[in-house]
């Protein structure tokens, strides 16, 4: 009942672009991102790789289910990796150079220059670029530095998040905000929460009794529910679809 009810679903979406897993296990719960979506993805280390996966994905054309876009990496974490993205793209038998090209990297070392990044320069790099994926990398890490005042760093992430949700409609982008594991603190656990609160769709990665589960937690549309996720030993090989 679950499958018809998600396949009905997609087919009342066939007017927007679907930005797909290619993960056939997961694919079934959970089709794909929609333009105007705001994602929280957090969890376990292996959302990073799945934020690369995106990446590539996002070039390929409509029908192979991608945005056929370039890509907007706002790095808050120092995660991106140059490697890891081209094996994906030789992966999906794409030119490593070429898909490298199309991400357009923005580095925050700084809460401040985060802050500054998404408020004063992200619309016009969207715009710059003609972007339908903008990936926001680590977006709480620096907020939660010690040398930013905790009543400072809840305020503007507030605002940050509010934002980020408005952005992404009103721009008819996917922006995808991942939160990899912190030190359990208030603050981090305050921080997630309201980017939970603020995210139309929320996923995570978490460790289950066979390796890894992934969860739809949260979402205007599909309905939610859980899948095996592929377990952070296997190779990029193992786990993604072929084209």
């Amino acid at each position: 009942m679950r499958v018809l009810s998600q396949n009905a679903l997609v087919k009342s979406l066939s007017s927007q672009s679907l930005l797909t897993l290619n993960m056939p296990n997961i694919d079934e719960l959970f089709p794909g991102f929609t333009t105007g979506d705001f994602v929280l993805l957090y969890g376990t280390s292996a959302i990073l790789p799945l934020s690369s996966l995106l990446c590539v994905r996002a070039q390929l054309p409509n029908q192979l289910g991608g945005l056929g876009t370039d890509v907007v990496f706002v790095d808050g974490g120092n995660t991106f990796r140059l490697y890891q993205v081209s094996r994906i793209a030789q992966i999906h038998q794409l030119d490593p150079k070429q898909v490298l090209k199309r991400i357009y990297i923005s580095r925050a070392f700084t809460a401040h220059q985060l802050t500054s990044v998404v408020f004063k320069r992200l619309k016009d790099t969207v715009d710059r670029f003609n972007s339908k994926l903008l990936v926001i990398s680590d977006i709480a890490g620096l907020y939660l530095d010690k040398d930013v005042q905790a009543e400072e760093a809840k305020r503007v992430f507030s605002q940050l998040v509010a934002y980020l949700s408005t952005f992404a409609e009103n721009n008819q982008l996917i922006i995808i905000a991942t939160y990899p594991p912190h030190h359990r603190s208030r603050r981090n656990s305050f921080l997630h929460t309201l980017a939970y609160a603020k995210a139309n769709v929320v996923i995570s990665i978490r460790p289950s009794k066979y390796g890894q589960e992934f969860t739809l937690e949260k979402h205007p549309r599909f309905v939610l529910g859980c899948a095996e996720f592929p377990s952070e030993n296997l190779t990029l090989n193992d786990f993604i679809g072929g084209q």
